[in-house]
């Protein structure tokens, strides 16, 4: 199964609300036929309406592949909608949060092959990181076409198994909020120490977003970059001796925050 199989027996869109929107994009960018593609979605986006693609149209019988992308809380009506496509060749894959691959085969049937996967917000500039699982069904190609699709939206890894996507969750699915709550706060803490407000905020956005580039960029360790800014007993330093505090800094904050989110990915699992 690959592009040109999609493009032969189409992709059903189940959803088109920021995620959906950017796969979209990406696919289309990437020469995907907009006759290829068919979209499920209550309030279509003026972006969507322009597209070309088909909305909200009688489905073909055996897509190559249903992808979901509705809100958890619209799963329960939009789903059995589908349940004559389960049980056969079409690839079911969701990247709606918190629904679990078990959830997917009572509906649709055991026999169908599905694909779960954690995308993360900046999937909408294309720098997202998605991870996926697949059930007995999904067969190795299933899942390198899954990639394929979502490396439209950044990088793509592959997981054990189901029982790590809690973690992921928490590290990479909420991550996104985490990094702009410290840009909030670090642009806060400048204002508090003098800086007019629009320039704390262009100094932290710059600060956070060019420090990640690098990390990504560079073969060294984030301890080696970390290690690389901090002249002995210079004002760098004096910074991180409150953040590294193993009682008080990002170590065990983070980690509780982590956790607190992993657990409650499972409870809502349940």
């Amino acid at each position: 199964m690959d592009m040109e199989t999609v493009k032969a027996r189409g992709l059903v869109l189940l959803g088109c609300g920021k995620m959906g929107s950017a796969m979209l994009e990406g696919w289309l960018k990437q020469g995907l036929p907009a006759a290829s593609v068919w979209v499920i979605d209550p309030r279509p986006s003026d972006w969507l309406m322009a597209t070309g693609v088909q909305i909200n149209q009688p489905l073909p019988g055996s897509p190559a592949i249903v992808l979901i992308a509705v809100k958890p809380q619209m799963m329960a009506e939009a789903l059995p909608t589908l349940q004559g496509m389960g049980n056969g060749p079409t690839l079911f894959l969701s990247v709606a949060a918190g629904t679990t691959i078990s959830h997917y085969e009572q509906v649709l049937g055991a026999g169908t092959p599905i694909v779960r996967a954690m995308p993360n917000t900046p999937a909408a500039i294309g720098r997202g990181i998605t991870a996926i699982t697949g059930n007995a069904q999904a067969s190795e190609e299933h899942l390198a076409l899954a990639e394929a699709l979502l490396a439209a939206v950044g990088q793509v890894v592959r997981l054990e198994g189901e029982h790590q996507m809690d973690a992921v969750t928490a590290v990479s699915g909420s991550g996104p909020a985490y990094v702009f709550h410290l840009i909030e706060t670090l642009a806060a803490a400048g204002e508090a120490e003098g800086l007019p407000p629009a320039l704390a905020l262009q100094l932290a956005k710059a600060t956070v977003g060019g420090a990640g580039a690098l990390a990504e960029a560079s073969p060294e360790t984030p301890a080696q970059l970390r290690i690389n800014v901090t002249s002995p007993a210079g004002t760098t330093a004096a910074a991180l001796e409150v953040l590294m505090d193993e009682e008080t800094g990002f170590p065990p904050l983070l980690k509780k925050a982590v956790k607190a989110a992993a657990d409650r990915g499972r409870e809502l699992g349940k």
